[in-house]
């Protein structure tokens, strides 16, 4: 098969998007080198992509207006390459690829901008709602994140439970390593980690909630301190004059642009992590945790008990008693963490490669076989 994909995010973005596009596309090389994958974006593959013999980089021509190339002219240059199937990763087809007649798949991670509207500025959730309204109506299938993005597409708009398809996606396999302990050490010392801490990845919005963690910590033991991770928002000066009212300054430590081959190590040396945000389409961080060996405490009401499985602890995303309760019994219940930790690896193996390329080929075939 000659399979394409939108790279818009697999080429700059480098996280949530992004690292889902860029998952698939290795993930489909590796397993399934028989085939053609061809990736139509603006810039050049990042390293990771361009090794893979199988991948190949299509560009747009140097015309003045080639930012609209990736949603009006691409399907001439689809029919060109003759390709089998395309597939728009990132919850967006191009307009024209029904009437080219051209096979396509889309990936839809979630509709929290029709959740949480007040999340969103106005014109970013009318903009999303086209396109992910037209993408799904218009996809031969659809890819569904988790089994809540699912029951979403249904009730927002309208789509047959039958056009969808949950895959899950998994990690980087760099989380499925245990670092060494001079690596540890290594990682320590460069980022200054205290001795005890809990650990909260992604970026910093009010979404992800970060402000019920800071509520939670002056309920924590004082050894016990806070490692977040994450790019800045506004949301952040909110939760700094939090931190300042409850005397939290020397408890807390933001650090962000840590690079990849860094994040294992801090990962793995975390007491807890701590994932309580108000929405998810799934939860990556989440399986990273579950793979680096520490328990896992992630919020009611979303996607996140399909990423952390039935052995993670659950609480309120607005309820910070709760949450600090949580965080104290696995800290003071050792037999308790290690039950998460052992039952959690035991629920992560779901997500393996193998049986997300075979998952994510069944689509595939699916859409060919209608075709």
């Amino acid at each position: 098969m000659r399979i394409a994909f939108d790279g818009k995010r697999a080429v700059q973005n480098f996280t949530g998007l992004g690292n889902y596009s860029r998952f698939v596309l290795e993930l489909l090389a590796q397993h399934f080198p028989e085939n053609e994958y061809f990736v139509y974006a603006q810039k050049s593959l990042p390293p990771g992509l361009a090794q893979l013999n199988k991948i190949e980089l299509r560009q747009p021509p140097p015309k003045k207006f080639n930012a609209l190339w990736r949603s009006y002219g691409i399907v001439k240059d689809l029919k060109r390459d003759k390709i089998s199937l395309y597939h728009g990763l990132s919850n967006e087809l191009p307009f024209g690829i029904t009437s080219a007649k051209i096979p396509s798949v889309v990936t839809i991670h979630d509709l929290i901008f029709l959740r949480f509207p007040e999340f969103y500025p106005f014109i970013d959730r009318v903009i999303y709602k086209y396109k992910f309204k037209f993408a799904c109506e218009n996809a031969s299938r659809i890819i569904a994140v988790s089994e809540q993005t699912k029951e979403d597409i249904i009730n927002y708009f309208g789509i047959s439970e039958d056009k969808i398809d949950v895959v899950y996606q998994g990690c980087n396999k760099i989380f499925q390593e245990p670092s060494s302990d001079e690596l540890k050490r290594k990682i320590s010392r460069k980022y200054k980690l205290p001795k005890q801490y809990l650990l909260q990845v992604g970026t910093i919005e009010r979404r992800k909630n970060l402000l019920l963690t800071v509520k939670a910590l002056k309920n924590i033991p004082r050894t016990v301190k806070l490692v977040v991770i994450g790019k800045d928002t506004a949301y952040l000066k909110e939760v700094k004059a939090l931190i300042t009212q409850y005397k939290l300054d020397r408890r807390v430590i933001f650090l962000k642009n840590v690079p990849l081959e860094d994040l294992p190590p801090i990962y793995q040396q975390a007491q807890i992590f701590i994932y309580p945000s108000e929405f998810e389409g799934f939860g990556i961080p989440i399986i990273e945790a579950l793979h680096s060996g520490i328990p896992v405490i992630a919020a009611i009401g979303s996607c996140l008990e399909e990423a952390g499985g039935p052995h993670s602890s659950y609480i309120h995303p607005q309820d910070d008693i709760q949450l600090s309760w949580s965080v104290n019994s696995i800290l003071n219940n050792p037999d308790l963490g290690r039950n998460m930790v052992e039952k959690g690896f035991e629920y992560v193996k779901k997500f393996n490669t193998n049986q997300l390329a075979e998952n994510l080929m069944n689509t595939y075939q699916k859409v060919l076989n209608h075709a």
